[in-house]
């Protein structure tokens, strides 16, 4: 074993971008959409509805997004005790995410320039993005009866990104692959893409969730909705609005999505000289009994083999081994140029 010590030449930092579909097998533009019976009939049914591929008894089934509805004043969903009305799961919903994006109790949740009360919440399933979703490859489609609505977020349309608390937050406008269309934009609309209740919702990357303005859902296609409907009073069964939001998706039966990851990379070039690394250690290679030399050719003509790279502190603690896909031959007469690549 021999060692030598890394100069500040020798390491180089560098940091590429990865992206996958999000859906279970790769699948970018998932087309199938299944709930479980047994979670609707349950109490966190009434609130939060799980997003199957298929069928929620199959044996590859997995959970690909979760569905909840949100109210600013309980709307929508039974309230917890009918003493304390507007005290629901919607009003729990909506307060959970004004503490996560806001961090403000009195900020409200402006849809393109129009401030809602109400939003759908798509939850993307934490293991099916690594780091954050990809801006610009939101491609959704909505559909209630003969009325759809292909809904993208502006990410192309826009210049600067737009941070909420450190927060990335795109506008959901109607069109495809991050960039507004014209197509369908009710006269007044300020901008193509939007309704005159504002934006169609908050696209949020980085939280792997999209809020869905309800308000903009629900109105008639004249107006840039889809006429998707929204239960508003409080003694609206639970689940329903849930329900609503489902039907729309898998109506449309197009929901596509891609992850995205940051993955940084060191890299570590090592470079034996030509008079450096000749010399075995390996006590094979001496006389136990005199200490000499066995084969008196690794004299003056050594040979050695390099087969594995140790990276180590400078309390000799060894932090990373990398191994060569075959031994590297070396004497006097040859240079090599070796580069580790460390991912984390």
């Amino acid at each position: 074993m021999s060692f030598k010590r890394l100069t500040p030449s020798d390491f180089l930092v560098s940091a590429d971008s990865i992206t996958a579909p999000c859906w279970t097998d790769n699948v970018y533009d998932l087309t199938n959409f299944f709930t479980s019976s047994n979670q609707e009939a349950s109490s966190q049914g009434d609130y939060v509805l799980a997003v199957y591929q298929t069928g929620s008894t199959e044996e590859n089934a997995a959970i690909q997004f979760y569905l909840g509805f949100a109210n600013q004043y309980g709307s929508g969903s039974t309230a917890y005790n009918s003493i304390i009305p507007g005290l629901s799961p919607s009003r729990t919903l909506y307060g959970q995410y004004k503490n996560l994006i806001l961090e403000d109790e009195n900020a409200p949740f402006i849809f393109g320039s129009v401030t809602q009360s109400s939003f759908y919440i798509v939850s993307v399933e934490r293991a099916n993005y690594k780091q954050s979703l990809l801006p610009g490859s939101l491609n959704l489609k909505l559909t209630s009866g003969s009325n759809s609505v292909f809904l993208t977020d502006n990410s192309n349309d826009i210049s600067v990104v737009p941070y909420i608390n450190g927060t990335r937050v795109y506008q959901i406008i109607s069109g495809s692959n991050g960039t507004a269309t014209t197509a369908g934009v009710p006269s007044g609309a300020s901008q193509a893409g939007y309704t005159i209740s504002g934006s169609y919702g908050w696209f949020l990357p980085d939280l792997g969730t999209l809020l869905l303005n309800s308000k903009a859902l629900e109105l008639p296609i004249a107006s840039g909705g889809i006429s998707l409907g929204f239960l508003s009073g409080s003694a609206n069964a639970n689940g329903l609005n849930n329900k609503i939001i489902f039907a729309g998706i898998k109506t449309g039966d197009s929901f596509e999505l891609n992850s995205q990851e940051n993955v940084t990379s060191d890299y570590v070039f090592i470079r034996p000289q030509n008079a450096e690394f000749n010399y075995t250690t390996n006590p094979s290679f001496i006389s136990g009994s005199t200490g000499e030399v066995i084969y008196s050719t690794f004299i003056n003509n050594p040979q050695t083999y390099i087969t594995t790279i140790g990276l180590y502190n400078d309390a000799n603690e060894l932090l990373a081994v990398a191994k060569l896909s075959k031994p590297l031959v070396k004497d006097f007469t040859k240079e090599a140029l070796i580069r580790v690549k460390l991912d984390f």
